[in-house]
């Protein structure tokens, strides 16, 4: 299974990586995907059903009100249906525990985590594959994140923590990391941007009101105002720093035009490298090693 980076050693996390750069063969010949989306999706769904096609596979695009999980059918016998039917089962979800339901439900069937409230492994993935890609290695990079201890920052925490690189988290107060990923090596916080900036080989925001935050909007909008990445932030950072986001991006708000359009910014590798990190995820559950 695949539900959160936490879960995984160090080694299986350099493993997918290793996957994700080279060709892992065809290990999902003949073999479906079940792909369950509770979220609408660009970049997870094209990448993920493009990732099951390289290895052979089939995907299955299901949409959340055709199944009616958890009302009209439960959510352990929607997983044990498409158990039936597919080699793994990947589920976009609102809440965590949907997945956690799934993975109980089908213990022999791997259930791959492509978004939850709580972790985004397969972004997290996709940066470190990026920061490898750019820089040479993961070790000993600086990464600083602008924005709030959402379900990217803690997936690229944990797994930066695991492969031995600097993560800052730069947050307003109120919005940082709980203490399960705070207290992790090489991971540190701070509700100042150009401190958590300083010295930092790569920039990475996103956006300050996520999917199912629009109550939120006002405030957090008021609360990131000062956290916007533009290029006298950038100018704190090494002078090669990268910037990356996840998208999508809002220009004028995150991240002003000249960063993430300049010369600077690794948006659309990082973008590609979507591809690549499921590719990477999806043959080590199939059981390929590098």
């Amino acid at each position: 299974m695949m539900l959160t980076l936490a879960e995984l050693a160090p080694e299986t996390v350099a493993d997918m990586l290793a996957l994700a750069e080279n060709s892992p063969g065809k290990p999902l010949a003949g073999k479906g995907v079940a792909l369950l989306f509770e979220k609408p999706s660009a970049r997870t769904r094209h990448s993920m059903e493009m990732a099951v096609t390289a290895l052979g596979g089939h995907p299955v695009y299901v949409r959340a009100d055709e199944v009616g999980i958890g009302g009209r059918e439960s959510v352990e016998d929607v997983a044990r249906t498409f158990a039936c039917y597919h080699s793994i089962v990947a589920a976009r979800v609102k809440d965590h525990a949907v997945l956690e339901a799934m993975q109980a439900a089908v213990p022999d069937t791997p259930v791959l985590n492509m978004l939850s409230d709580i972790a985004h492994p397969l972004q997290g993935l996709a940066d470190l594959l990026t920061v490898k890609q750019l820089r040479g290695s993961i070790e000993g990079a600086k990464i600083a994140f602008i924005g709030d201890g959402n379900n990217v920052s803690r997936s690229l925490a944990v797994g930066a923590s695991k492969l031995g690189a600097q993560f800052v988290l730069a947050a307003p107060s109120g919005y940082e990391f709980g203490d399960d990923i705070a207290a992790m090596p090489g991971v540190s916080e701070t509700n100042d941007p150009r401190a958590a900036v300083d010295g930092a080989d790569f920039v990475y925001t996103d956006v300050w009101v996520s999917m199912g935050q629009d109550e939120e909007g006002e405030a957090r909008l008021a609360a990131f105002k000062p956290f916007q990445v533009d290029e006298a932030l950038m100018a704190c950072a090494n002078p090669e720093a990268k910037f990356l986001h996840c998208l999508p991006a809002i220009r004028g708000q995150e991240v002003t035009a000249p960063v993430i359009d300049g010369p600077q910014s690794a948006v659309w590798r990082q973008a590609e490298n979507r591809l690549h990190s499921a590719r990477g995820a999806l043959a080590y559950l199939m059981g390929v090693r590098p």
